[in-house]
C-alpha cells in the first residue's frame, strides 16, 4: 500500500486524536538493527526506538526465532492457565531485579502494571492516598491520566480521588526558583509538606519514574529519592518505582534507574523495553507484599506465552550484546556529543539524562529559558530529512529525547551526532 493511501485510510476510519510525528507523517514499513525503512523505500536511523521500546533492535533474530517458536505451539493462555515461558520470565526478573523484588504479576501495557502496583499498594497498607510527581506520566486508564502531572495528557475531566502531586526535582526549571546543590534539595521535602497538608496523613504510596520520560527526561539529582523514600516509608507508604521507560539497562550501569539512586523499591513497574516491542508488562514486588492481596484478580492477555518467550529473548540479547555497562560506554559517547552540541548551539538550553536515556533541551533563549517547541519541530523536519528519527517531550513540547535501542554501537552514536550536528546548524540560522 503506498504512502497516500495509507494517510487516507488513517484520516477516515482511525480518531482524530491520533499523535503522529511530522509534518507528513511516517509510513513505516519494515525494520532491521538500527535501522527502519518507510513504504517509499527511505531509511531512517532509529534513536526513539517506538517510545523505548524497541530494545534490542528490530527483526532481532533471537528474539523473532523464539516468538514463531511460541505461535506454533500456542498464542494465548491467560494468567488462569501456568506456562513454562511465564515462570521461567518471572525467576529470570528475580534474578536482576533489586532488593528483595521477586515475584511478578504480569499484564499487557504500562498502564496496567501502574494500576496494579497502586492496587497492590492500597490492599497492602490498608490506606487509599497517592502522592505522584508534577511532569510525571502513568498512562492512559483515569487513574493513570489523574497520576499524571502534565494537563495535556489529562483528558475527560473524570478523575479518581486521593491523588496529590508534589514538585518534581526538575533542576534546570526549579519550581522553588533555587540552585542545586545550594537548595538542599528542598523539593525532596515538598512530599513531606503535601502528605502533611493534603491528605490524611497516612498514605498507600508514592509513585514516580527514576527519570521522567513523556515529562522530558527529567533526572533527579543524587540525593532526591533517598530523601523521598525516607519520608514515604514513615508516613505509611509504599514505594512505587515506575521503570517503564528506565527499565533494562536503559540508564546504563545497572539493570534498572532506581539503582543509580540507592534505594530499594517496594513496588516496581516495567513494559517498553521488556520485550522488543511484543505487549507485555510486570509489576514486582515482595513476598511479603504480595501476599496481602487477597480477592480475585485476573489478565486476559497478561503473562502472554508468545511476549513472555520474547521477553526471555530480548534479556538474553541484552546480557550478550547490550548489557548496562555497554549501555554505560556507549552513553558516555552520546552524552559527550551532545554537550559539545550545546556548546555550539545557543538553542540547546540543557543536557540531560543517563546511559541512552538523553534529553535535549530547546530554548529560544539561554538566558531566559524561553521553551521552543516551534525549533524542536524544524529540528525534527530537518533530523527526519536527514534520516534520523528521534522522539520529543516535556512540558512544553521543547525536550528532544534520544532512546537507542540499546545494541547501539559507536558508528550509530557518530552517525546520529553528525546528523543533528547539521541539523542544528541549519535551524539555529533562524533564531
Amino acid at each position: 500500500m503506498d504512502k497516500q493511501t495509507i494517510l487516507e485510510k488513517q484520516k477516515t476510519y482511525l480518531w482524530p486524536s491520533y499523535l503522529l510525528y511530522y509534518t507528513e507523517p511516517l509510513a513505516l514499513d519494515h525494520g532491521e538493527g538500527l535501522y527502519v525503512w518507510d513504504v517509499e523505500g527511505n531509511r531512517y536511523l532509529d534513536f526513539f526506538g517506538g517510545i523505548l521500546t524497541t530494545s534490542v533492535g528490530h527483526k532481532h533474530p533471537k528474539v523473532t526465532a523464539r516468538a514463531k517458536e511460541q505461535i506454533d505451539k500456542i498464542i494465548h493462555t491467560s494468567t488462569l492457565y501456568p506456562h513454562e515461558n511465564v515462570v521461567n520470565l518471572a525467576e529470570k526478573l528475580a534474578e536482576i531485579a533489586p532488593g528483595d523484588l521477586s515475584t511478578s504479576f504480569f499484564t499487557g501495557s504500562g498502564t496496567e502494571a501502574d494500576e496494579t502496583a497502586v492496587m497492590l499498594a492500597k490492599a497492602a497498607t490498608g490506606y487509599q492516598e497517592v502522592v505522584a510527581l508534577r511532569h510525571a506520566y502513568s498512562g492512559r486508564s483515569t487513574l493513570a491520566m489523574t497520576l499524571t502531572g502534565i494537563s495535556s495528557w489529562r483528558i475527560g475531566g473524570t478523575q479518581i480521588p486521593g491523588i496529590k502531586h508534589a514538585l518534581n526535582p526538575y533542576c534546570y526549571r526549579c519550581p522553588l526558583k533555587m540552585t542545586y546543590p545550594s537548595c538542599g534539595v528542598a523539593c525532596a521535602e515538598d512530599v513531606e509538606e503535601v502528605i502533611k497538608t493534603t491528605t490524611s496523613g497516612r498514605i498507600a504510596a508514592f509513585i514516580a519514574e527514576p527519570i521522567q520520560g513523556v515529562g522530558g527526561f527529567i533526572t533527579p539529582p543524587p540525593e532526591y529519592f533517598k530523601i523521598v523514600v525516607d519520608i514515604v516509608h514513615h508516613y505509611g507508604g509504599l514505594f512505587i518505582d515506575d521503570e517503564v521507560q528506565t527499565g533494562f539497562g536503559r540508564t546504563g550501569t545497572y539493570w534498572f534507574g532506581i539503582e543509580h539512586w540507592g534505594v530499594e523499591p517496594d513496588i516496581m513497574t516495567m513494559a517498553k523495553g521488556i520485550a522488543n516491542g511484543f505487549p507485555l508488562s510486570n509489576t514486582m514486588t515482595t513476598p511479603e507484599i504480595a501476599g496481602k492481596l487477597t480477592g480475585l484478580t485476573i489478565s486476559t492477555f497478561g503473562g502472554n506465552p508468545v511476549s513472555a518467550a520474547a521477553s526471555l529473548a530480548t534479556i538474553e540479547v541484552m546480557e550478550e550484546e547490550a548489557s548496562p555497562e555497554h549501555v554505560a560506554q556507549v552513553g558516555a559517547l552520546l552524552r559527550s556529543g551532545l554537550e559539545k552540541l550545546q556548546e555550539k548551539y545557543p538553542l540547546i538550553g540543557d543536557v540531560r539524562g543517563k546511559g541512552l536515556m538523553q534529553g535535549v533541551e530547546v530554548v529560544a533563549n539561554r538566558e531566559s529559558k524561553e521553551p521552543s517547541p516551534k525549533a524542536v519541530n524544524e529540528l525534527f523536519e530537518a533530523t527526519k530529512a536527514r534520516g534520523l528519527l528521534i522522539g520529543k517531550g516535556g512540558m512544553y513540547g521543547n525536550v528532544i529525547r534520544i532512546a537507542p535501542p540499546l545494541t547501539a554501537t559507536e558508528d550509530h552514536i557518530a552517525e546520529a551526532l553528525d546528523i543533528l550536528n547539521h541539523a542544528f546548524a541549519d535551524v539555529q540560522e533562524r533564531y
